[in-house]
């Protein structure tokens, strides 16, 4: 008999996001609730939350939320920290004790700033660098993992129901424009604190519902510009690309849905002369960033979401709106809970990306 962990589930794991237009900031109370609907998508191996504009009071400082094994792996890695950034704050990131929730590593976040002597020598721009500090800690440093990066956001994870991870971190207490959540159904990997939804780089979040045929070949592909996967999942592959994609490359964010999951030939030759050379030119410059398999996705970023399923819609994703919110979930109920009276409930069609930013100024 198969116990918990080994039930292959090709359609779990549950997704859901939410957004104000007007940078209104929303407890995350509200975000933790619509995880419970979707409940039975996921197995308790893994649950979290991607939250922004929680940090306003050290919104200039990138937010470093860290996993250590024991003391002597955090001493050593702040050392390390202290050589490279300025520490403005470093302390325990609050959490309360639930039974459900076990074997907790010690959970830490720093806020800092690179120090400009050291950017100035290695000659790099501040989020180059902090990418490649994250990189450099995820992939030397035992017993340490940076899972979150970002200024004014942060990331909260765990081996657990989301519900539960929503309060064991607490997040009642935290005040955000705009979240997102993941309930995770380990299908080829295991269930770990790590493991667990979102992965993030930067201001960058993903989580994800699905199963990427094309891991490998993206692995390899994004691996030749400095990223280095080490954690076991797709999801961190697609971070990765979107990270590159959007910041190295500076591509839109449709320009960059339309690599991940572009068109099909035969859609591109139907289009105007004008999308049609561009689709043709993103499709030839980065083939092998192109993502295959089932998938649907919801990327943070600083100031706004973009949710994307893959071109055959293999699995759901259905969107919502109320006033200036706009919703996001695997399924309708998760909405629901959110606000039961949200309006044009749809669902996007495969490949097409549903972009919501906040209003400029407003967050």
């Amino acid at each position: 008999m198969k116990t918990e962990g080994q039930v292959r589930i090709p359609s779990g794991c549950a997704i859901a996001a939410v957004i104000s237009r007007d940078g209104k900031r929303m407890s995350g109370e509200m975000i933790t609730n619509a995880m419970k609907p979707m409940h039975d998508r996921s197995n308790g191996l893994g649950g979290g939350f991607a939250a922004y504009g929680i940090y306003n009071d050290y919104k200039d400082f990138y937010a470093l939320h860290m996993f250590f094994d024991e003391r002597a792996t955090r001493k050593n890695c702040e050392q390390f920290l202290k050589e490279r950034f300025e520490i403005v704050k470093s302390e325990i990131i609050p959490t309360r004790k639930i039974s459900s929730i076990t074997d907790e590593p010690i959970i830490w976040r720093y806020f800092v700033s690179p120090l400009k002597s050291v950017l100035a020598s290695l000659q790099l721009d501040e989020k180059e660098f902090v990418a490649r500090t994250v990189m450099k800690i995820n992939t030397e440093m035992k017993g340490a993992y940076v899972f979150s990066s970002g200024k004014n956001m942060g990331a909260f994870k765990a081996v657990g129901f989301p519900e539960d991870v929503g309060v064991f971190y607490r997040l009642e207490e935290y005040y955000g424009y705009s979240w997102t959540a993941h309930g995770r159904y380990p299908t080829n990997t295991p269930g770990w604190w790590g493991g667990a939804h979102p992965f993030t780089l930067l201001d960058y979040s993903v989580v994800h519902n699905g199963e990427i045929s094309s891991y490998d070949a993206n692995r390899r592909h994004i691996e030749m510009f400095g990223y280095k996967c080490t954690l076991q999942t797709d999801t961190e592959v697609i971070t990765y690309i979107m990270d590159y994609l959007l910041r190295v490359q500076s591509l839109t964010l449709k320009e960059a849905a339309c690599v991940i999951a572009a068109p099909f030939w035969s859609t591109i030759e139907t289009k105007g002369e004008k999308e049609r050379d561009i689709l043709t030119y993103l499709r030839t410059v980065f083939p092998g960033l192109l993502i295959t398999g089932p998938f649907s996705i919801v990327l943070g970023f600083e100031g706004g979401l973009m949710a994307l399923n893959d071109r055959l819609k293999l699995r759901s994703m259905v969107a919502g709106e109320k006033d200036d919110l706009v919703f996001i979930a695997s399924e309708e109920a998760a909405i629901r809970v959110m606000e039961p009276d949200a309006q044009n409930i749809y669902s996007p069609a495969g490949g097409e990306p549903v972009i919501i930013k906040v209003k400029e100024g407003c967050f």
